[in-house]
């Protein structure tokens, strides 16, 4: 799979914000890269490139490729409600998210490897699919065998995330997806609507 694999910093720092989670030399430079850094003049961006730059950092937040992330826009723009907000609920939704958010992995790429390595459950049942979508009410639990591994302890032990649209016992090692989260409950700093108008062209 063509993931992207390179310094996350370099991509955060393009940006402009750690869209990666808490990074320290995000924090100790945080200026676009480049061979000039902050001397370099950079010009007023069009509105494409503006466009553009929110769908990147859309994907990369979210670590989707472009073909998976077209498709989700397909099925966001037939869905009811507000394309890019719906959007988003369908980015969240995605079963490495929601294990993302309910701490058992401290970043959305380590929660990927959980699931492709069979240590979620969802209802139950095991499931390896990290693009899986989740619907209100199902159940998303660390597998029985996969409760002592180390980096799912240390990563709850240090999360102290809490949202609305997610429950999380602790003792079981289980979670409830509650409800699709409104955009106002989506803590990500993602502008949509550039995203709508730049697959509308």
């Amino acid at each position: 799979m063509a993931r992207y694999t390179g310094p996350k910093t370099k991509i955060a720092r393009k940006f402009g914000e750690a869209i990666f989670g808490e990074d320290k030399s995000f924090e100790k430079r945080n200026y676009p890269p480049g061979q000039h850094g902050n001397n370099r003049r950079r010009g007023k961006k069009s509105e494409y490139a503006i466009q553009l730059q929110e769908k990147q950092k859309a994907k990369y937040t979210y670590g989707i490729l472009e073909r998976q992330f077209r498709g989700l826009f397909k099925k966001a723009r037939t869905a009811q409600g507000i394309t890019g907000e719906v959007l988003l609920q369908l980015c969240e939704s995605r079963l490495d998210n929601v294990v993302y958010r309910m701490g058992i992995s401290p970043s959305r790429s380590g929660a990927r490897q959980l699931v492709s390595h069979r240590h979620i459950t969802v209802n139950g049942e095991i499931v390896n699919i990290p693009s899986y979508q989740l619907k209100a009410g199902d159940v998303v639990a660390v597998r029985e065998k996969s409760k002592s591994l180390e980096a799912i302890e240390r990563s709850l032990s240090n999360s102290s995330n809490v949202f609305e649209w997610i429950t999380w016992n602790n003792d079981t090692k289980q979670g409830t997806y509650v409800a699709v989260p409104a955009r106002i409950q989506i803590p990500e700093n993602i502008n949509e609507q550039f995203i709508v108008e730049l697959y509308s062209k």
